[in-house]
């Protein structure tokens, strides 16, 4: 299989970049292992092949590359562009990839690319989706930037697509669900007075991955080692079809003190689950 000639991914660097002098020690065969299961080469050559696309065309490209079926439920509630407003979309976080791709070419395309993600700043490696990305890291070097960096994605004129769990979904008793919501869309929709278009997004990744998922919030904590596996995930879940269901957007006036942010994210929650 050919590599392309252009690595926007590169496992040797990142290591490199991490651990410096120590990288050297990491076993070949388990560098090896990480590329495979980071799909590194197929990554590399779609991200070459769509390098002249960004934002909303490089998501749809994403769609189509993955070849992602999307069945779409309640489009009419998505507000319309010309009303002069700006809105949160929040949605569940089933996939970890794959809904995130597809619910950014939505929006964007809706709403002609004004949009933003507060993403993992790990996803900014991506040219294609940068544009469109306000990245967060909430355990490296940016934790003390991450309110300023929230706070300018809802001062600009853009539209707020944001996964409020901040980790996929976990399964849990047999139901796949997110985590607990933050707050913060919340409490920053109520302060720029959006209002909140609640999405529900239908899909789940496979056994393997939460049984790992478990127990890497059990046992390890520090790091999300289920997270190294996504990418893998969204390959399997390629040729599939998936529901979105939109639902009609919430007053930012209804989130008063009668509930803390907090049970007010939780409400939300509970409403996007319901679509």
């Amino acid at each position: 299989m050919e590599i392309v000639s252009k690595q926007t991914i590169d496992i040797d660097k990142i290591l490199n970049d991490k651990m410096g002098k120590k990288a050297k020690y990491v076993p070949r065969p388990l560098v090896t292992w990480l590329k495979r299961i980071i799909h590194q080469d197929e990554v590399n050559r779609y991200l070459w092949e769509s390098r002249h696309l960004t934002g909303t065309e490089w998501l749809e490209e994403c769609v189509r590359y993955l070849d992602m079926t999307l069945e779409i439920v309640g489009e009419e509630n998505l507000p319309d562009k010309t009303d002069g407003r700006l809105y949160t979309f929040v949605s569940n976080h089933p996939l970890g990839g794959e809904d995130g791709v597809a619910l950014g070419a939505i929006i964007g395309r809706h709403y002609d690319g004004r949009f933003r993600y507060l993403v993992n700043d790990l996803l900014m490696n991506l040219p294609g989706l940068a544009p469109v990305c306000i990245p967060i890291n909430k355990t490296g070097n940016q934790s003390r930037h991450f309110p300023a960096m929230v706070e300018a994605g809802f001062k600009s004129d853009n539209h707020m697509l944001m996964f409020p769990a901040g980790i996929c979904s976990r399964k849990r008793d047999g139901n796949i669900r997110d985590i607990e919501w933050k707050k913060t869309f919340i409490t920053k929709s109520v302060e720029y007075q959006r209002d909140i278009v609640p999405i529900h997004f239908g899909g789940q990744n496979s056994e393997f991955f939460y049984r790992l998922a478990n127990f890497s919030d059990k046992y390890v904590k520090k790091i999300n080692i289920a997270m190294l596996f996504l990418v893998d995930e969204m390959y399997k879940n390629a040729h599939k079809t998936f529901r979105i269901a939109i639902g009609k957007p919430i007053p930012w006036q209804t989130f008063d003190k009668g509930k803390t942010p907090a049970q007010w994210a939780q409400y939300v929650q509970d409403i996007v689950y319901t679509l």
